[in-house]
């Protein structure tokens, strides 16, 4: 099978879907790959690395598009890519289309197959492709909540995991994933005192075993608002398989929250948790609602593309390989991933109520 790999081009989005490797594996197994010029340079691969693994250079979105019948890419298309699409396009990337109800239709009227990373689960139901994007966005999302809390961006002024003698950051995250873990871990590593909501008695249990200042709770009615008056950074991680994600802090939650104080929705990809919350990017990460800051963008595994591509490619290697090989129907796990086909919403979550 042709298979195109296009430069991604949503704003400061470096990474790619396909590492070398990657590439050469495919090639291994008797498929032709087209990689976009420069589609890796900002993930640290270049040019003459994926010629030296078989791929053919095609120097525009344009002829990647026009020669391959499989489009692998990252992040969901947009319009450029959307006048690129056919309806005899097989589409494998991020989607995210409950949040985005106008792509959704856009797909429709084109008529593609189209296959989401993060609806496909495994045989215990979690979700390989998205899981290793989350454990990087709940990474980050400490990092930008961190630096967010400064005096010099605007912050509360407070060091997040404090010193001897001084009072930490008080952490709340919404969540037990594998966002939320991870955003959990690092950010009791730092010293802050965390708690993590989440409605999944194993999950607080596994979250809460991480480190002796991590606490969980269930999100009980009086709890979390009461908690967000003394929280400085407020993570959002909620994740609905496929769906849009709960609003579970409103607006007035947000006003009682303390001034220069930080939040992070995670979960804005899927429309995010937190009422308040807005998709950005990183030309323009950040926004202040009611003094508190919020970053909501859309692609934060994106700030760290060489380490994001590495395990983006790696997870969804083996998947590639059987849609190569014309298996997205006969494979249960691959077939449960389709969002669209044929004009016709096929994933359940995105059906209308």
């Amino acid at each position: 099978m042709e298979i195109g790999v296009p430069k991604e081009i949503k704003p400061l989005e470096g990474r790619v879907a396909l590492t070398p490797h990657a590439v050469q594996a495919l090639i291994k197994d008797g498929h032709r790959v087209n990689v976009e010029k420069n589609a890796g340079l900002l993930s640290g691969y270049q040019n003459e690395q994926y010629q030296a693994a078989g791929a053919t250079l095609c120097s525009s979105a344009r002829e990647i598009f026009s020669k391959s019948k499989l489009i692998v890419k990252v992040k969901e298309p947009i319009a450029a890519d959307l006048k690129l699409l056919r309806a005899d396009h097989l589409l494998f990337c991020f989607l995210h289309l409950a949040a985005i109800p106008k792509l959704t239709q856009s797909l429709l009227d084109i008529g593609l197959t189209a296959v989401a990373f993060e609806t496909i689960e495994d045989q215990h139901g979690r979700l390989p492709l998205l899981a290793p994007m989350s454990q990087i966005a709940g990474k980050v999302a400490v990092h930008w909540g961190a630096h967010l809390l400064h005096h010099s961006m605007g912050g509360s002024g407070i060091l997040l995991g404090g010193i001897s003698g001084t009072e930490p950051g008080e952490v709340t995250i919404l969540g037990a994933g594998e966002a939320g873990r991870c955003a959990a871990a690092v950010a009791a590593g730092l010293g802050a005192n965390v708690v993590v909501f989440d409605i999944n008695p194993s999950a607080r249990h596994s979250v809460a075993a991480l480190s002796s200042n991590i606490t969980a709770k269930a999100p009980e009615q009086d709890a979390l608002p009461q908690r967000l008056q003394n929280t400085d950074l407020l993570i959002g991680a909620v994740l609905v398989k496929g769906a849009e994600a709960p609003k579970l802090v409103t607006a007035r939650n947000v006003v009682s929250m303390k001034k220069g104080s930080v939040i992070v929705d995670i979960a804005v990809d899927q429309g995010g948790c937190i009422e308040t919350t807005r998709p950005t990017d990183y030309r323009n990460p950040t926004y202040t609602v009611s003094d508190v800051i919020h970053m909501c963008v859309t692609n934060m595994p994106g700030a760290v593309p060489r380490t994001a591509s590495q395990a983006l490619s790696h997870a969804i290697l083996p998947y590639v390989k059987q849609l190569a090989k014309g298996e997205l129907l006969s494979d249960p796990k691959l077939k449960q991933g389709i969002n669209v086909a044929k004009g016709k919403i096929v994933y359940p979550a995105l059906l209308p109520v």
